[in-house]
């Protein structure tokens, strides 16, 4: 299967494409220039794949939570690009996403959501190696994020970065890893959706939709 796949949802813009498991990725550090950035990435992995749009079986992107800006670009990007060419979309959570970028069996994913907040989820990798849920999607206070059970997780992505020793003190001796380094990446996207869209579970262009969590964009004067 040929899948592209694209992530804006935090300030780093990727696109990849799944070839049965090889990929051509590209990614940069774009602040404020996803918009700018992103179809040139997925020009260069389509070329250097040798592929026309029109080839690939599916278009997934990083369907959130994160930057609202960022998931609206994404979703509407690959809605373009799949209505283009009739293709089929899937939605990835970049929680989900993240989990899969750690190569770690219990893992614990917070986004910095802003507003004194994390973007929170847990998931497990089953006998089967295939992902559970543990905890789902959710945005808390780091002081509120779910405890896990046994030992041996793994903390990822920039909510460790800025909320490292409340998330720490939280969890525990749950933690055994942290690795602040982890976001959502175009490349894990793509992995993730490769089954979805291998069992026929694509989506028409038109119902893909981004997955916000919440409503609230900013604090109010009085809470800032």
């Amino acid at each position: 299967m040929n899948i592209l796949a694209i992530d804006t949802s935090t300030d780093f813009c990727s696109a990849a494409l799944w070839r049965d498991g090889q990929v051509v990725e590209r990614s940069a550090s774009a602040g404020q220039s996803h918009s700018t950035l992103l179809m040139s990435m997925v020009d260069a992995v389509l070329a250097e794949s040798g592929l026309a749009l029109a080839a690939v079986d599916g278009v997934a992107f990083g369907e959130g939570p994160g930057s609202f800006t960022g998931l609206r670009i994404a979703c509407a990007v690959a809605q373009g690009l799949a209505f283009s060419s009739d293709l089929p979309v899937a939605g990835v959570s970049t929680l989900h996403a993240m989990a899969a970028a750690c190569a770690a069996p219990r893992v614990v994913c917070c986004l910095d959501a802003r507003m004194q907040e994390v973007y929170h989820a847990a998931y497990r990798l089953d006998e089967q190696g295939l992902w559970l849920e543990v905890s789902a999607p959710r945005v808390c206070a780091p002081l509120q994020i779910p405890f896990v059970d046994g030992n041996g997780w793994t903390g990822c992505g920039s909510g460790f970065a800025v909320y490292g020793e409340v998330l720490r003190e939280r969890l525990g001796s749950s933690l055994c890893a942290v690795r602040q380094d982890i976001f959502p990446h175009a490349r894990d996207i793509a992995a993730l959706a490769a089954p979805v869209f291998a069992a026929g579970r694509g989506l028409p262009a038109e119902q893909a939709a981004p997955i916000y969590i919440r409503d609230k964009v900013a604090l109010k004067t009085a809470e800032r």
